[in-house]
């Protein structure tokens, strides 16, 4: 009868695993895994937004560059009309 009784007394102690809870544990990794995507996100944020100001710079310098070719091919003209004004002045003197 004692050893029914010890049998009955074992059974009924709940045995806590030796490893941690697994959900909390895969609770905490998805929360790691969230915050290394959350700064690759600002990093791949942070490079779009260099990467598009480049861009912008490259657009600004093509409009003045197209803005001096504009002015050179204004100024080529306006020394072509000096150059024929002075022929014209000394083919007439």
């Amino acid at each position: 009868m004692s050893s029914q009784l010890s049998n009955n007394n074992n059974n009924n102690y709940a045995i806590a695993p030796a490893s941690p809870n697994p959900y909390i544990s895969r609770k905490l990794n998805n929360m790691d895994q969230a915050q290394v995507m959350k700064r690759k996100r600002e990093d791949w944020l942070r490079l779009y937004y260099k990467i598009l100001k480049r861009v912008e710079t490259m657009i600004d310098v093509q409009i003045l560059v197209k803005d001096i070719k504009k002015l050179a091919e204004e100024a080529n003209t306006t020394l072509t009309e000096v150059e024929g004004s002075v022929l014209t002045a000394s083919i007439n003197n």
